[in-house]
């Protein structure tokens, strides 16, 4: 039985590693609740009550990428954070995307 995804953590993609296929992404993306497939990449919108709340996540989502050095773009506003994942080293998305992915939701946004 594999771990969640969340559990898991990213590994550097070996020079010509593929994308993920359509197949494999739906699998993952099944996974991640919320999260939207677009252009080479997944992506959420996070919500909070105020600046302070939305920078605090900002804050912890950079904690998340140096860890597993896997880094979003990230969007913020307000009283929103649009995280965005993709691995720019194989051109699309990887596993890592989605392992990042999890450990933001796990943030308890």
């Amino acid at each position: 039985m594999t771990s969640s995804l969340k559990d898991k953590r990213c590994a550097a993609c070996k020079p010509g590693t593929p994308a993920l296929t359509q197949q494999q992404i739906g699998l993952l993306i099944a996974e991640v609740s919320g999260w939207k497939q677009q252009d080479g990449q997944i992506a959420k919108t996070f919500n909070f009550k105020d600046y302070h709340h939305t920078m605090a996540f900002v804050n912890a989502v950079a904690w998340v990428a140096h860890r597993e050095d896997h880094h979003p773009d990230m969007e913020v506003g307000y009283n929103r954070c649009t995280v965005r994942y993709s691995t720019h080293s194989v051109g699309g998305l990887s596993e890592n995307d989605f392992i990042c992915a999890a450990k933001v939701d796990a943030l308890g946004a």
